[in-house]
């Protein structure tokens, strides 16, 4: 837009040189050519065809001098093209100045310098448009990497803040576990030796009362802690443990998405089946891959293990299968197992109790 307003500046000096002619008819339509091979050149920029216009226009101002009154709009479309002696064969109108008015040459010479001005100017301002533009596009890359960095640390400081937490509940369980775990346990034996000694009927009944609150107490306890511990657990570092223990034979592609609220039962089976699985193909499977995918849907959750050995039929002698079973049963989950000459698939599926 900036070349095509400054082209029509240069235009108006042209036209005054063109109307400094006596004639009427070769000036218009030296204007009208000139303006024709000008919007050419424009338009082909960068290509042969717009220097072939320009060297073409500029060698025949010396059969035609009216066109010399246009040489500052070719200048300008030739300091574009980065070649500026296409308007050199123009100086051959200097053999036919007689046909040239003396107003019309300083008109000429005085649009070929604004011609060069123009340009410089205009050359800058998108000079340095391209590098605002360039420094723009860096800067939003440099944004986005920055945005993606940012990201990365909030993941890694929320799976710290996950780890803290996880390390200070099994702290809590084990203090519950090693002082009031023992309390009672002591509180017990207390209560029972109380009543074996006792000879007193009225207190029977109390201490028999005192005992089975100790443990209830005791039960309550346990299952806590229990709860702790298995809520703690974090599948994903334990299945990329049991990962680690194969990865020298078998290539592992672990595919994990599931939040964190997964209930602790499940995650104790989860593991066990993992664990299991790539036991029973560490001792059975040809392959050298395995693929496990645990997921979570809106209504249960999802467990894949599946290797790329051959195996045509399942043995029924070993206890594998059958630990698997009963671990999904424990979680009201169901289990399958699918031999195939293409490898062998373990899938269980645990339904969520909303």
């Amino acid at each position: 837009m900036n070349r095509l307003i400054d082209k029509l500046a240069i235009m108006l000096i042209c036209l005054v040189g063109f109307g400094s002619s006596d004639n009427i008819t070769a000036p218009v339509v030296g204007f009208l050519v000139s303006a024709a091979i000008s919007t050419a050149a424009q338009i082909f920029t960068g290509k042969k065809i717009a220097s072939v216009l320009i060297i073409v226009y500029s060698a025949a101002c010396g059969i035609f001098p009216i066109l010399f009154c246009a040489i500052p709009l070719m200048l300008y479309d030739a300091l574009w093209e980065k070649k500026y002696w296409l308007v050199l064969p123009a100086i051959t109108v200097l053999f036919q100045l007689d046909r040239l008015t003396e107003h019309q040459f300083i008109i000429s010479a005085v649009g070929m310098i604004a011609s060069v001005i123009i340009y410089i100017r205009v050359s800058k301002l998108e000079d340095t448009v391209r590098t605002l533009t360039s420094l723009r596009d860096e800067i939003a890359e440099k944004n986005i990497s920055l945005a993606d960095r940012n990201m990365q640390l909030a993941e890694a400081t929320d799976n710290e803040i996950h780890l803290a937490s996880l390390r200070e509940r099994n702290r809590i369980a084990r203090e519950i576990h090693d002082n009031v775990g023992h309390m009672l346990t002591r509180s017990l034996l207390q209560s029972g030796a109380l009543i074996i000694l006792n000879k007193d009927e009225n207190l029977k009944e109390p201490l028999e009362e005192l005992k089975n609150t100790l443990d209830s107490a005791m039960t309550g306890i346990r299952e806590s802690v229990h709860d702790i511990r298995d809520d703690s657990i974090d599948l994903k570092a334990v299945i990329e443990e049991s990962i680690s223990s194969v990865d020298e034979r078998f290539d592992v592609d672990l595919d994990y998405d599931a939040g964190k609220n997964i209930p602790g039962k499940i995650k104790l089976c989860a593991a066990g089946i993992v664990k299991e699985g790539l036991s029973n193909a560490v001792k059975h499977s040809d392959g050298n891959k395995i693929s496990i995918v645990f997921r979570e849907h809106p209504g249960f959750y999802q467990l894949m293990i599946e290797d790329n050995g051959s195996c045509k039929s399942i043995s029924q002698s070993g206890m594998g299968l059958k630990n698997m079973e009963d671990r999904a049963d424990s979680v009201g989950g169901r289990i399958s197992f699918t031999p195939s000459e293409n490898g062998f698939r373990i899938f269980m599926s645990v339904p969520k109790k909303l």
